[in-house]
Formats: C-alpha cells, structure tokens, sequence
C-alpha cells in the first residue's frame, strides 16, 4: 500500500508575488512576476476595466458571448471567458493594424512641428522677429 507523501499546499495568488524579488540578473525577477501577473489576468482586468461600455460590448461579441457580460468583472468569469476576451482583443487589434496598413493612413506629424522647425531656422539665422512670429503661431495653435 502507497501513501501519498505530498502536502497539501494553498497559495494566494497575492501572497505568491510577495516571493518574487529582484535579484539582479537582468530583470529576471521582474519578468517572473511579469508573468504571474498575466497568470493571474490582471494584465487584462487593467485594459477590461478602462475600456468603454460600448468597447467591452464589441469585445465580449467577438469574444462569442452575450452582451450582458460586458457588464461583469474579469476576476468574475472563468478562465474559459477570460482566454476568449484575450483572444478576441488579440483578433481586433490586429484587424486595425491590416487596416491601418491597407488604407496607407501614415500618421501626421502634429502641425505645430512644422511652424517649430520655421522658429528653429529663424533662430538659427540670428532672426529672432521671425523666431518670436513662429512661436506665437505655435503658442495660439496651443490654445
């Protein structure tokens, strides 16, 4: 007859982290407990929890579940629910990327680099009229 020779052991999932400390080889620990955390989906309960009512609906309908659920925690549903909010995030963003591509929107630079750039030359030159004239553009655009 065998015994069974193990403990029965219980960890919280807060009391685990408090183990990972820095130990000075290259971030090691740091990404340890990087990893707990997305273990433990508070990496998502973070991005969940600062979405829109209207995001989390899109989200949990790509995910395939009711509209309803957008109202729920992350802590509250099952891994099952977690791992299809995850995926269906992964889905949607890397649609908007293949748009973003498809449709050869690059981004703009902000309209106040080019009046800066203008300010920079007039400086440059000794034109301090000409560099004060460009920085009150910059400076009404900022209003």
């Amino acid at each position: 007859m065998q015994t069974s020779h193990r403990a029965a052991t219980t960890a919280t999932p807060a009391n685990h982290l408090q183990l990972v400390q820095t130990d000075g080889r290259a971030g090691f620990g740091a990404l340890r407990a990087e990893l707990h955390a997305r273990t433990e989906d508070r990496d998502l309960a973070e991005l969940w929890a600062g979405l829109k009512l209207a995001e989390r609906k899109a989200v949990a309908a790509s995910a395939g579940m009711e509209p309803k659920d957008a109202l729920r925690s992350i802590e509250s549903m099952g891994k099952h629910d977690r791992d299809a909010i995850r995926a269906a995030i992964g889905r949607m963003s890397r649609y908007a990327q293949q748009l973003n591509g498809r449709l050869g929107t690059p981004r703009k630079a902000h309209p106040s680099r080019a009046l800066a750039a203008m300010a920079r030359s007039a400086l440059e030159e000794g034109d301090h009229a000409g560099a004060t004239h460009w920085l009150n553009l910059i400076e009404q655009g900022a209003e």
